[in-house]
């Protein structure tokens, strides 16, 4: 019987090490490795184990800015272990954006939502123990 386990995040990025550095810096990501693929920057930021790369444009792409909500994947989430509130003021305090303000959405989970580079949204949660 095969199971599943997440492993990663992929995501494009205009300024790939800009960006993984954001991740470290803001959400306590460490980078964990940095190398040149298919000839674009790739840079792996490591949560646990689990990880999100960040990547460059390659040669012969076209990215193009994401102007708007679009089909397929909207968002990706990180669940804080700890204080919630105290999390979200210190992100406050580095300049992090929230796109949705700390709030209860139900009895038992607590959510916000902040902007990552290149338009990437961020969820933050906590579940209180059942």
């Amino acid at each position: 019987m095969a199971s599943l386990s997440f492993d990663h995040v992929h995501v494009i990025s205009k300024e790939p090490q800009a960006a993984a550095n954001w991740y470290a810096d803001n959400l306590g990501g460490t980078i964990t490795k940095s190398a040149t693929v298919h000839d674009a920057p790739q840079i792996y930021v490591s949560f646990g184990e689990a990880f999100i790369i960040v990547r460059g444009q390659r040669p012969g792409e076209l990215a193009k800015d994401k102007p708007s909500l679009e089909w397929g994947a909207d968002h990706f989430g990180f669940q804080v272990k700890g204080d919630f509130d105290t999390f979200c003021a210190g992100l406050r305090t580095k300049g992090v954006k929230f796109s949705m303000e700390p709030t209860d959405i139900n009895p038992s989970t607590r959510i916000a939502f902040v902007d990552a580079p290149d338009g990437v949204s961020v969820e933050l949660l906590s579940r209180k123990a059942a």
